[in-house]
């Protein structure tokens, strides 16, 4: 093997490296799987994207995998995406965690509730996948 083949290499592994470090992990919280299928389809390309169906399970995965940003349906079965923000705002290892509030309907009084907890964006459903990266590459720190 010549120099020129090591380096060569070399290079190639440092790409990949690179690349798996900078993908992103996005969790999508929603109770309707046709919601968490799109949104899986749509960012999958550019995000590690993890699916969860209740806001329930996401407090189970954030305990292995801490999300670079979470996509959070309002209105759920169990624990409402209010509450849950609310959980992950008064718990140091997660308060930094961006939350972008997935829901069907924006109104003021959602917008308030949302942005007095501590979300930094919402989402009308149903979504593009244009309007997911574009709210989501708006959020993500460098």
């Amino acid at each position: 093997m010549t120099n020129k083949d090591t380096m060569y290499i070399i290079r190639c592994i440092a790409l990949i490296l690179r690349s798996i470090k900078l993908q992103r992990t996005i969790f999508v919280i929603d109770d309707n799987d046709m919601n968490l299928t799109v949104a899986r389809e749509a960012l999958k390309e550019q995000y590690r994207v993890i699916t969860i169906p209740s806001a329930l399970k996401m407090f189970n995965h954030l305990e292995k995998v801490k999300p670079d940003i979470i996509l959070l349906d309002v209105y759920m079965p169990d624990m409402d995406g209010f509450e849950a923000l609310s959980n992950l705002k008064n718990n140091n290892e997660y308060k930094d965690i961006p939350v972008i509030f997935l829901t069907g309907t924006i109104n003021s009084s959602i917008t308030e509730r949302g942005y007095e907890l501590g979300v930094v964006d919402f989402i009308l459903k149903p979504f593009s996948k244009s309007d997911l990266i574009d709210k989501i590459n708006s959020h993500l720190t460098e």
